[in-house]
């Protein structure tokens, strides 16, 4: 069973694939899981295998345990190139989120001016007022958007929240381009049912939506790392670059994570 849980609130730097040198910020508790998604392939595993028993960090703890890294790193190095929300679950869930988002940019600015705000979003708070307006003012506002089949989401996503998909899609629209998808493909199955969404069936209508959103960017990628589903495979790079190349040839521009 895969059980990678993160320090909370700050851990790493990392090395991203799709971001580079990345210094995380957990807004859920370092003890375990606390997610609107239950994703087959999270590498956190899944909720009811990780419940977590501490609270969540507070905005005077996030914003303190950021700095004295921050000034670290300053002093000693590395120089991140993204400040990145992730963690154990869904970061935009913080009730302090807002306020932490403005934390984080004043000491972004303060200390490490060319580093990027990240967010790593499942996208199921978007349609709150400030977590939308919070999410305008980073660098890279990052939404998940695997599929637009809602048996697919209920299968591999696995909602625990009210989750529409539809008015999801609406809603990213409203960001007019400041935003950026992010798309998991991979094969295997589930439950004994196939979950490739890697075929046209699936990547057609996905595309179809994406360029409705009109998205700065669209980031593809495919399981990395351990995975609670032990049935679940890789997508190959040549299935990724062919999904790549239909999104760039929709005008968008498209980074693959292999």
């Amino acid at each position: 069973m895969s059980t990678i849980i993160y320090p909370s609130p700050i851990f790493g730097p990392i090395h991203s694939r799709r971001l580079g040198v990345s210094l995380g910020i957990n807004l859920l508790p370092a003890d375990g899981k606390f997610c609107t998604f239950d994703c087959v392939y999270c590498e956190c595993g899944y909720n009811a295998d990780n419940r977590p028993k501490k609270k969540l960090p507070t905005r005077k703890e996030v914003s303190e345990a950021l700095e004295k890294r921050l000034i670290d790193m300053k002093n000693n190095g590395p120089s991140p190139d993204v400040l990145t929300f992730a963690g154990n679950g869904e970061p935009t869930s913080h009730p302090s989120f807002p306020e932490i988002i403005d934390d984080v940019i004043g000491l972004r600015n303060r200390y490490f001016p060319n580093a990027k705000v990240s967010v790593l979003s499942n996208s199921t708070f978007i349609d709150k007022q400030k977590v939308f307006e919070a999410l305008c003012k980073v660098d890279n506002n990052i939404l998940k958007l695997d599929t637009v089949d809602k048996d697919y989401i209920n299968e591999v996503d696995r909602p625990s929240c009210n989750f529409d998909v539809d008015k999801i899609i609406e809603k990213m629209k409203d960001f007019n381009g400041k935003c950026i998808i992010q798309t998991m493909f991979m094969k295997g199955t589930v439950n004994g049912k196939s979950v490739d969404n890697t075929g046209d069936e699936f990547v057609d209508k996905w595309l179809e939506k994406v360029k409705y959103i009109s998205p700065s960017q669209v980031m593809i990628y495919t399981i990395d790392r351990e995975t609670p589903n032990k049935d679940l495979l890789k997508a190959t790079k040549e299935e990724l670059d062919r999904i790549g190349k239909k999104v760039e040839i929709a005008g968008i521009a498209c980074s693959i994570s292999y």
